[in-house]
């Protein structure tokens, strides 16, 4: 058995866009995740539930790395969300999570171009910063009772709202990331809006900064993306911005996060604050809990809600484990709860209290 935080680092290595490689080779790697869900109220019922793509979403593709010479790798990955309850594929497209190609230097860093995460979720997820990462999964990151949001294509209006779980990429996007130099990463991206005569249109700019040193680690990332262009009218855009940062003391590993959100749209505005952690109680088992306080700003009826998550891991072998985890969502008075992965529209509970009990397993290849 192996400890269950490298079972973890060994699945974000898969999807994760700095990842080096030794030789040039092309490689067919996947994420699973399925398990059985009860929700206490969606829609005004319980619920038991098939789930999938909790813990991580099940992916599946395909990355390459061609050695030319002088530190310089081209690299390409093709990545598609799949369902695992019916084998569809999750998206616009084949490869519709992810799609790119680029080139890697140890030196200078690496540029890519195609479809690919921004650094909200690239820099604070995957940076460790984000308890979402080891605690809960989909189920522990941003939604709650802001329907009144409105993100455009958004399912519920206020889905992943801080766009951490990386369901909303940059397509037609062109990304920079540096080389760790002294502990210090940073990187940048542009997407291009595609609108003649006008460079700026529905366009995309996102940063991040990652420095770790020792046990400790900050990490800072800000998006903007402009949507809806017509001609003669304001742009309007979805900004956020987040911080945060983690500490390691022994078998233990703590985040504190913040991230906000602002559709200039309808003034509407969220943020979040959160802190949580995982003890590694054997090479096996590990546990972990985090609270979440968000909160809507007035065009969101100042609605605002409290959240507990909670896990136990337990490590099969390298590559594959099993977990029970628990979430719980308090919103405030009139409002309607809402935890995030409760995808149907109409899954809001119809009070202010939902939970979620999940079990499940987790296997990567």
């Amino acid at each position: 058995m192996v400890s269950r935080r490298m079972c973890i680092l060994g699945a974000l290595a898969c999807v994760h866009a700095s990842a080096a490689f030794a030789q040039s080779s092309v490689t067919l790697f996947g994420l699973l995740d399925a398990g059985v869900s009860y929700v206490s109220n969606e829609g005004g019922h319980g619920n038991v539930k098939f789930d999938d793509g909790i813990f991580t979403p099940s992916l599946i593709g395909l990355r390459g790395s061609e050695d030319i010479g002088g530190g310089t790798h081209v690299i390409f990955q093709l990545v598609s969300q799949i369902s695992l309850g019916s084998g569809a594929i999750i998206g616009n497209g084949l490869f519709a999570r992810t799609a790119y190609v680029g080139m890697q230097n140890d030196r200078f860093g690496t540029v890519t171009l195609g479809n690919q995460y921004e650094f909200m979720a690239d820099t604070l997820f995957f940076s460790g910063v984000d308890a979402a990462r080891d605690v809960g999964g989909l189920y522990n990151l941003r939604n709650g009772p802001f329907q009144k949001l409105g993100l455009p294509g958004n399912p519920t209006g206020a889905f992943d709202w801080d766009r951490a779980a990386g369901s909303q990429r940059v397509a037609n996007s062109v990304k920079y990331v540096s080389p760790v130099v002294d502990g210090l990463k940073i990187g940048a991206l542009y997407g291009f809006g595609g609108v003649p005569g006008s460079v700026g249109a529905n366009n995309t700019v996102s940063a991040g900064l990652d420095y770790e040193v020792g046990s400790f680690g900050i990490a800072a990332a800000y998006t903007n993306e402009k949507y809806g262009f017509q001609t003669g009218a304001p742009q309007t855009s979805v900004r956020n911005w987040g911080a945060g940062a983690h500490y390691h003391i022994g078998e233990v590993n703590l985040s504190a996060l913040f991230t906000t959100v602002r559709n200039s749209a309808n003034g509407g505005a969220v943020w979040m604050s959160e802190f949580g952690g995982t003890w590694q109680l054997t090479s096996a088992t590990t546990v972990g809990a985090d609270y979440m306080y968000m909160k809507g700003n007035a065009t969101l009826d100042n609605h605002h809600a409290h959240q507990v998550t909670g896990t136990v891991q337990y490590a099969l072998s390298k590559r594959t484990m099993v977990y029970a985890s628990a979430a719980w969502q308090r919103a405030s008075s009139g409002a309607n709860a809402q935890i995030n992965g409760v995808l149907d529209p109409d899954g809001a509970s119809s009070g202010a209290n939902q939970a979620i009990a999940r079990i499940g397993i987790h296997t990567v290849f």
